[in-house]
């Protein structure tokens, strides 16, 4: 007897459906086809234990399994539950008629329950795409796959739930996940803010400019000046997310196994990988493709603490993801491409002793030794950094302030009209949303300067020599200075503020 089942592959973040033929024949032996990996293999294994314990069995009969397409390599457990239904179907331990209507994954434990799966939202959504009547998973990722409205998507356990519901058993019932009130709840105490953060107040000016902007930006400062503190602080001042960049970012989340029972993802991430990461693990890859930490700060903030410290060859690999906003990784037998739309922002003491530039401690580092630090650092990576910004120590008397700094709430209230702003001048730009992601047309379009302005910025590159790079960075940065302001044009003195933001591009710097 011939069955068909289905399951899901996922490939990048996008899935792609898997029909599961199971034959059977007289005679004994098992044979699974279709370029399945090792961890699908050892399936028959868990499938044979997991019906023995209930009240099912192994058919003693030759079963033939055909996992197509064939030329497309099936990895991972989660094809488990897939198998099992099929080979109880054809075996007709089961009542097979509606089994083909539902994609079907999970993976099976030697007593039948079921471990959670990754990749169910993407797998839900393309389910949906196809037609099929309904979803069963494990129920830890039930509510993940109920993102997707007019699809059934069952929770189950135990296997024996989903023999009982095709039996007409039971009382399985589908998984309802309310995604816009889901989607509106937020934290209304971030875990950090910026009201902990005592002076420091043209930093916190900066951070702004970032986030109204979504600027990527570099903060240069000696040990203990607060360089981490106030990254940290960036998401809570970052406008909240729109469902459609809440479902992309919960999509990523779902792929890499990492997202939590909650569902949908409503808060911006902050991913901060240590500096010994590779490349693999920064932009994804690997034998069996996953998303690097860049696709998972998706739609929020990759923070890079002592950017000097990592190695060339992995901040190299992120300047085309920087440009692109998206990775793609071409392989032998596979190319996936991940989306990695986020802010870089990243920290750096000035110096190998840290205390470069600061009249209270004296630096000890050579000028061979600043040269190799400083020379980590190449200059298109640089090119891709709006603000650079030098943080000083705060003086005690900022320390032991009583007065309560601005919340991050009121400056996240200014950010989100500035960002309201700059939406509405892309609305008819499908690939534009705010001013960082502007190119050199738009800039021209969206960035005319009167003769007053174009002379400052004029003289300002020949007198503090400013890099040639700098020029369109800095016609950015003003053009967000004048959205938080909310006027049309851009003043002379928003570009002597956006000017103060190129630290590195001053000669004494990098060379």
């Amino acid at each position: 007897m011939l069955i068909k089942v289905f399951g899901s592959a996922v490939f990048g973040v996008e899935a792609t459906t898997i029909t599961v033929e199971v034959n059977m024949d007289p005679g004994i032996g098992y044979h699974l086809v279709g370029l399945p990996d090792i961890a699908v293999k050892e399936s028959s294994f868990r499938i044979a234990a997991a019906l023995q314990n209930n009240g099912y069995k192994m058919p003693g009969k030759k079963i033939i399994i055909n996992m197509a397409p064939a030329d497309l390599r099936k990895e991972g457990s989660a094809y488990d539950l897939t198998l099992a239904v099929g080979i109880l179907a054809a075996s007709g331990q089961i009542n097979s008629e509606e089994v083909d209507k539902y994609i079907i994954m999970g993976e099976l434990s030697l007593d039948g329950s079921l471990q959670p799966i990754r990749g169910a939202l993407p797998i839900s959504i393309k389910a949906k795409e196809e037609g099929f009547k309904g979803f069963f998973l494990p129920q830890q990722n039930a509510k993940e796959a109920a993102i997707v409205s007019g699809l059934d998507v069952y929770g189950v356990e135990n296997i024996q739930q989903i023999i009982d519901f095709f039996e007409g058993k039971g009382t399985l019932e589908p998984t309802i996940f309310d995604t816009r009130a889901e989607f509106h709840k937020t934290l209304d105490f971030p875990e950090f803010d910026f009201s902990d953060v005592k002076g420091q107040e043209s930093i916190k000016r900066c951070m702004e400019i970032a986030a109204a902007g979504g600027h990527n930006i570099i903060l240069i400062g000696p040990p203990g000046s607060g360089k981490t503190m106030l990254a940290k602080r960036l998401p809570s001042i970052l406008p909240p997310m729109t469902l459609r960049e809440a479902l992309e970012t919960t999509k990523i989340h779902s792929v890499a196994g990492k997202l939590k029972e909650v569902g949908l993802m409503n808060q911006r991430p902050f991913r901060s990988p240590h500096h010994t990461i590779s490349n693999v693990a920064l932009v994804g890859g690997g034998s069996f493709p996953q998303p690097g930490e860049i696709s998972m700060a998706h739609n929020g903030v990759f923070f890079l603490d002592e950017l000097p410290e990592f190695k060339r060859d992995v901040l190299e690999v992120m300047r085309q993801p920087l440009e692109d906003r998206e990775v793609t990784i071409s392989r032998a037998k596979f190319t996936v491409t991940y989306p990695s739309s986020f802010m870089l922002v990243a920290s750096m003491n000035p110096s190998p002793s840290g205390y470069f530039n600061d009249p209270d401690s004296p630096n000890t580092s050579s000028p061979n030794e600043m040269q190799r630090y400083l020379g980590k650092i190449s200059g298109p990576l640089l090119d891709r950094i709006d603000i650079h910004i030098e943080v000083t120590p705060v003086p005690f008397e900022k320390l032991s302030e009583e007065r309560k700094a601005e919340s991050s709430s009121d400056i996240r209230e200014r950010v989100t009209k500035a960002r309201e702003i700059q939406s509405l001048r892309f609305e008819q730009m499908d690939t534009i949303n705010y001013n960082a992601q502007m190119s050199s047309r738009n800039i021209r379009e969206f960035c005319k300067l009167e003769d007053s302005s174009l002379q400052l910025l004029k003289t300002a590159m020949e007198r503090l020599n400013l890099s040639a790079r700098a020029y369109d960075r800095i016609l950015k940065v003003s053009r967000t200075i004048a959205d938080l302001e909310a006027t049309e044009n851009i003043s002379s003195a928003h570009i002597s503020e956006a000017i103060q933001y190129r630290s590195l591009d001053r000669e004494g710097w990098l060379g």
